[in-house]
């Protein structure tokens, strides 16, 4: 039994590989159990080579701040506010919303569907909706940005 810790576009993923026969493996990744069929079978008796892969450095970007704050009645820039993101990873089977609609929070934005289930992606926050990262039948990571509500 292996155990790896994976980052992918920020979210962490804890993948424990139970056993391989052939070219199926038995997996959990955070909890949840996969079989995954291999394209080539895993050899036991091979040696593995192990690579640093280090973590790109961050790039230094200016701070600009605004002169005047912008006036109330005035929309949001696309893109700006705060950021729904993927509780899990699935695909979207539903926008509920678009781009210029105001929300309340609680409000239904989006289906996801994971696992077969169809799940309410409800809006944490109350506003106008500035932008619609995602479209329907896109599949998503847990933790993508998938609209910005300001």
């Amino acid at each position: 039994m292996n155990k790896y810790q994976y980052k992918v576009q920020g979210v962490d993923y804890d993948v424990e590989i139970e056993e391989v026969e052939g070219n199926v493996a038995k997996v959990n990744v955070n909890g949840v159990r996969f079989d995954v069929e291999l394209k080539q079978p895993i050899n036991p008796a091979s040696t593995l080579k192990k690579v640093r892969v280090e973590a790109p450095k961050p790039v230094a970007r200016p701070v600009i701040t605004p002169e005047k704050a912008p006036a109330a009645d005035k929309p949001m820039a696309p893109g700006t506010g705060s950021a729904v993101k993927a509780p899990l990873p699935g695909t979207i089977t539903e926008l509920k919303v678009n781009v210029g609609d105001k929300v309340n929070t609680g409000d239904i934005v989006l289906v996801l569907e994971a696992m077969k289930m169809q799940n309410n992606i409800e809006s944490e926050f109350s506003g106008t909706v500035t932008s619609i990262t995602v479209k329907q039948g896109e599949t998503v990571m847990e933790g993508a940005v998938l609209m910005t509500i300001g």
